[in-house]
């Protein structure tokens, strides 16, 4: 038996990591199987362990874990991409004093920060392998947390003080006094509010100006005890906080602007909660306890199956897990302004469209990387979507055709036709420029072929053709937003497509004559007649 001293889960939703006092990491999959583990080292290689993990933190690329420990020490593990990678200390950071807390930014790839017994923060830097003083004061760090952008950092001492501060891309520090807690604030946590919770049986949120904007106050409860742990969800719109026995959970109800209690869950046996984490979809969450027991609880407000093929779960108001029965595909639409919402679809088995009060939710669950698009949008409850051109949605309304790139947060272009069939309207993305060189990968034992000089000098090419009339066909470049081409035709075009590379336009007309335009040199050719 032996306390669960730290889980948390990697960012791409594919490890969890859980140490307790035996101070042997565990490593679990989605699913909770366990896949490996390792033993964690001493500062002294030929020391004693009798040190104690004090907090575990993956890296933004999900392929580094830091520990944590109290004798003086933060190790960088190395754990690959892929399960059965060997695992290798990377990084070391000696202190003067036992680390008490640590958190590693999503928009730091190459810092994490930490807080001291001694009342330092400091900044551990991958590059250089150092350590480098935010600051200090006199008091002992109990907590530390950041915010869900990754831009700013809370530190919480053991006198109550807290301490806002962010680092910027050159190294220069900005730190202010964010505001005094009732008490040490043993549980630190950044979502859509700020929450602070410690012995004194008071669950305060903050704003992120410092200002208190609700207070649970527990101590009226013979039941309950001091808190240990406490994170919000991946969307911050719920909240866990552990004490003995039970737990407590919140949501963030956006119609109210205010948090809602749920009742407490009281667990027995369970004794203290240690560490609490989500998984980064927020489906699941795990609540580890001082015997050395984690358990495993699925989280939803609600679940329904649509059509008999795929299951929705609501893991908050502003998010929604969609999975294929099938074969157990899934996507997480998440709105990123936390609105809620109000309206999901799934058209041709694949293709997602989420609605809030102000914004469109489009994602591609057939797309590896499973990319989704929020824009800027009002509801006429008259819109048509199309998901016939690759790497693009099109929504279609009073006239105007809206054209979202998978993953982007603005629309790629707009433009204004009548003809809105598949068959008159063709788009291509061709994104060198997030691949200025193309990797090509070898077969057997044979040398991988060089990418031919064209290939990288290629830039990104993104156009639109479409119909202004029936024997119009209009090309737009949607990158700059201007027309490249114009084709009068003398009879109408019933059928249009632009190649791969989006250089030459292939057209057909009600007369079965087809037509192959050249972009480059503005020539037209008749294939057959």
């Amino acid at each position: 038996i032996g306390k669960v001293c730290s889980i948390c889960w990697s960012p791409n939703n594919m490890r969890m990591a859980i140490v307790t006092t035996n101070r042997t990491v565990d490593l679990f999959d989605g699913n909770g199987d366990q896949k490996g583990k390792f033993p964690t080292k001493p500062a002294d290689a030929k020391g004693p362990k009798n040190y104690v993990v004090k907090s575990m933190a993956f890296s933004p690329d999900s392929t580094k874990l830091a520990i944590a420990q109290s004798d003086n020490i933060v190790f960088i593990y190395k754990l690959g991409n892929r399960w059965g990678e060997k695992k290798a200390i990377c990084n070391k950071y000696p202190q003067s004093t036992a680390i008490t807390c640590l958190t590693w930014p999503v928009s730091h790839q190459n810092e994490f920060f930490f807080g001291l017994a001694d009342g330092k923060v400091k900044l551990g830097n991958l590059r250089n392998n150092k350590s480098v003083l935010i600051y200090g004061v006199e008091e002992y760090v109990v907590s530390i947390c950041s915010s869900p952008d990754g831009q700013q950092l809370l530190a919480g001492h053991l006198d109550g003080t807290m301490y806002i501060f962010s680092v910027s891309s050159t190294g220069s520090v900005t730190k202010t006094k964010f505001g005094q807690h009732s008490c040490a604030p043993s549980c630190l946590a950044w979502g859509h509010n700020i929450v602070a919770a410690g012995a004194d049986l008071k669950i305060t949120f903050y704003e992120a100006n410092g200002q208190p904007a609700q207070k649970f106050d527990y101590n009226h409860d013979d039941k309950e005890k001091e808190y240990a742990a406490a994170e919000f969800s991946p969307s911050g719109q719920s909240l866990v906080v552990g004490g003995f026995n039970r737990f407590r959970a919140y949501q963030f109800s956006t119609r109210r602007s205010q948090w809602e209690e749920s009742p407490a869950v009281d667990v027995a046996n369970l004794y203290a909660v240690t560490a609490v984490s989500w998984k980064r979809d927020g489906s699941r969450l795990f609540v580890g306890g001082l015997c050395g027991g984690v358990d495993m609880y699925d989280a939803c407000l609600k679940l329904f199956k649509y059509k008999g093929k795929f299951e929705m779960v609501y893991t908050g108001p502003s998010q929604v897990i969609v999975r294929r029965l099938s074969n157990n595909e899934r996507i997480t639409m998440r709105s990123d302004n936390a609105y809620e919402i109000t309206k999901i679809n799934v058209y041709n088995d694949r293709y997602i469209v989420a609605m809030t009060a102000s914004t469109l939710l489009l994602g591609d669950l057939g797309h590896r990387n499973k990319l989704i698009s929020e824009i800027e949008w009002q509801t006429t409850g008259h819109e048509k979507f199309f998901f016939d051109n690759p790497g693009v949605a099109m929504v279609f309304n009073a006239g105007e055709l809206t054209i979202v790139e998978y993953g982007h947060k603005e629309p790629l272009g707009l433009c204004r036709t009548d003809h809105v069939s598949s068959h008159l309207i063709s788009v291509r993305i061709d994104d060198r420029d997030d691949d200025p060189a193309p990797k090509v990968e070898s077969l057997g034992d044979e040398p991988a072929a060089a990418p031919a000089p064209e290939e990288l000098n290629r830039k990104a090419n993104k156009k639109i053709a479409f119909l202004i009339d029936l024997q119009t066909v209009h090309i737009q470049d949607l990158l700059t937003n201007q027309q490249v081409a114009m084709i009068s035709h003398d009879s109408r075009i019933d059928w249009l497509e632009l190649n791969p590379s989006a250089t030459k336009l292939l057209f057909r007309d009600k007369r079965r004559s087809l037509n192959l335009f050249d972009i480059a040199t503005q020539t037209r050719t008749t294939l057959l007649t």
